[in-house]
């Protein structure tokens, strides 16, 4: 192991070493496998991970962390979380993550406080803070720690370290709420949020690896990975055929390809104008 990257790896130790006790928001994804695998080893049975079921997470997601967990013997459960209950979230403004993470965050502290747990940590890295992430402003702000910004570790670090460890999930692409796939002032709906998971399904079941598939009302825009671009323009009769019966009228092909947050670009151009 690089010797700068043991000393990050020692840090994140001493620091939840020092919680007592730990219940860690979970995901599947590498951040929080990694805090969940490291919470566990050092403080046992005083560390418990948590994944937050709701309609913005898909049912293949849920599968994917319950196996996970099970694979790596955490401690774990599945707490439902009404976020789709509150009338300003499903409004779905710009402050969506931030009203999302609020929610999220005071039934994770009530959950620690029922189970007897002094902390509750999730897998904000030192690389999240140069991004627009008003969610990490709201867990915050309800007491929710962020052991690797503690520890000074970037996306970059967590993936070496958990290929270090042997984490089958280091390199597995991020995977954010369905809701993602929604454009700022669309109501969020379960129907539209399932369609969405239904038709990341589709490309999934053929074997595309990097993807979303956002909703534009009736249009379908999707954003594969540049290495990806032609088999989806190979596949686009199929891709039309399946989006289709979904309820989709139209399906597009982003030429832009994949990228992270791809729908913050309208409010960056907005911003400019």
């Amino acid at each position: 192991m690089h010797p700068e990257l043991q000393r990050k790896k020692e840090r994140l130790e001493r620091y939840i070493a020092s919680q007592g006790s730990m219940l860690v928001a979970f995901s599947g994804g590498v951040d929080s496998t990694l805090l969940a695998v490291c919470a566990r080893k050092i403080l046992g049975d005083r560390a418990v991970c948590v994944l937050l079921e709701s309609a913005l997470l898909s049912r293949r997601a849920i599968a994917r962390a319950s196996g996970i967990a099970r694979e790596l013997h955490l401690n774990f459960e599945i707490l439902h979380v009404p976020v789709m209950e509150d009338a300003a979230f499903v409004r779905n403004q710009p402050d969506r993550c931030y009203r999302c993470r609020k929610i999220s965050a005071v039934h994770l502290k009530e959950r620690a406080r029922e189970l007897g747990l002094s902390s509750v940590a999730d897998g904000v890295n030192f690389s999240d803070l140069g991004e627009y992430r008003p969610g990490i402003a709201a867990a915050t702000e309800v007491g929710i720690i962020h052991p690797f910004v503690q520890a000074g570790m970037t996306k970059e670090d967590i993936r070496a370290l958990a290929r270090e460890i042997g984490l089958s999930v280091w390199n597995e692409p991020a995977s954010p709420c369905l809701a993602s796939r929604i454009p700022y002032g669309d109501a969020l709906t379960e129907e539209g949020l399932r369609k969405v998971e239904d038709a990341e399904q589709i490309l999934s079941d053929l074997g595309f690896v990097q993807f979303r598939v956002r909703q534009h009302g009736k249009l379908a825009r999707i954003e594969v990975s540049d290495e990806e671009l032609g088999r989806a323009i190979a596949s686009r009769a199929l891709l039309v055929e399946r989006l289709k019966k979904l309820g989709f009228i139209y399906v597009t092909l982003d030429l832009g390809g994949y990228r992270s947050g791809s729908m913050d670009e309208a409010l960056i151009a907005e911003n400019d104008l």
